[in-house]
């Protein structure tokens, strides 16, 4: 079988990779690092590994959401070393000065990052000045299997977003429970391209086009949040969620563990969907830039990220890391994605202002029902 990264990299575009010439040694840290991160989102050995490493003490916070890191981080005075955006919201964070540029001096490891995909990253983030690549991954489906079986028969097609999209069918699940993560940048973009619309266009009517398609669906919905459809898809609470591949997988293995009867899987829709980068960058205030570019090295060596793949169940971009990942993780395309799913996922984009004020008028209707 071909090696799932060799299909990925064959479906994305080559832009020069440019990180700055490496030093054999990173510079020395101490003190004591602040670290706030995605729930779930790092391998329990992580923190206690680098630690022991680097002898620098880390405060590790978690949030949910974009919108939470960056008003934390436009209001400044964080007292955060280092912070894990996504893409998008990176970009326009750079663009506001809020970052410190990378000293690559410090990050040798660097050297690991996929050149295509730090390509990608380089159109966020001009030169690859601000972030390397922590995880990424898509945005789909997350179903108890039986459960929408139940509702809508046996032979219902699990692999679209029609189960959510489609108000007659996600009415029927409505009793069981569906969860849509609190993200405008997420579920718009996908509604556009179910739509067969550009996902970054910035058409007033293409907006009116996604309100004429959610509004239906949103008496159906029982909840919008980031993080808690994960425990509620793995106790059997909810039947669906739009969510992140990572975490509906770790719904599936808490599932799985817990022996509870439930059956959760992830799927990426075939109309295509949301493909995206979280990032590793340091505020410009930050306490220790030092301790922070430490972490970064580290977690960029190959046994980590392979560590931390193998525990999230999310694709990380370090070449070096897949000796050291299971085989179940690196060989499942819904985390590596082959070249037929690849081609129709979609990148997220940073938007203009006027795009950024449509989505926000229309995310606060569909989540006010008005």
């Amino acid at each position: 079988m071909a090696d799932p990264r060799t299909l990925l990299l064959s479906g994305l575009t080559a832009v020069a990779l440019t990180v700055g010439a490496a030093a054999p040694t990173p510079a020395a840290a101490e003190g004591q690092l602040h670290f706030y991160n995605w729930s779930d989102y790092i391998a329990e050995d992580t923190i206690p590994g680098f630690e022991a490493k680097t002898g620098i003490d880390v405060t590790y916070d978690v949030y949910d959401s974009n919108e939470v890191l960056e008003a934390k981080l436009l209001a400044g005075s964080t007292g955060y070393d280092l912070v894990v955006p996504t893409g998008i919201f990176m970009e326009r964070q750079v663009k506001a000065g809020v970052f410190r540029p990378l000293d690559t001096s410090q990050i040798p490891n660097l050297e690991h990052l996929n050149p295509k995909l730090m390509g990608y990253l380089a159109e966020l983030d001009p030169g690859n000045a601000h972030a390397a690549i922590y995880m990424w991954g898509t945005t789909g489906l997350g179903l108890n299997v039986d459960m929408v079986r139940e509702r809508l028969g046996e032979d219902v097609a699990l692999d679209s977003y029609d189960l959510l999209l489609d108000p007659e069918k996600v009415s029927k699940l409505a009793d069981c429970g569906v969860h849509v993560l609190d993200a405008p940048t997420e579920l718009i973009p996908i509604a556009l391209n179910y739509l067969g619309l550009d996902p970054n266009t910035e058409r007033a009517e293409d907006f009116e086009a996604v309100a004429a398609l959610l509004m239906p669906i949103r008496p159906h919905i029982t909840k919008f949040h980031s993080s808690e459809y994960v425990n509620a898809l793995a106790n059997g609470d909810i039947c669906l969620a739009l969510g992140w591949s990572g975490d509906v997988l770790q719904a599936a293995d808490r599932a799985a563990e817990a022996d509870n009867g439930v059956t959760v899987t992830y799927v990426i829709p075939k109309e295509g969907t949301l493909m995206w980068f979280d990032t590793l960058v340091i505020p410009a205030d930050a306490p220790n830039p030092d301790a922070a570019h430490a972490m970064i090295n580290y977690l960029l060596e190959p046994e980590v990220s392979a560590a931390i793949s193998n525990y999230v169940a999310y694709a990380n971009a370090n070449d070096a890391a897949a000796p050291f990942m299971d085989e179940a993780i690196l060989n499942d395309p819904r985390i590596y994605p082959d070249d037929e799913v690849l081609a129709r996922l979609f990148p997220d984009r940073a938007s203009s202002q006027a795009v950024d004020r449509m989505r926000t008028r229309l995310w606060n209707r569909f989540k006010t029902g008005i």
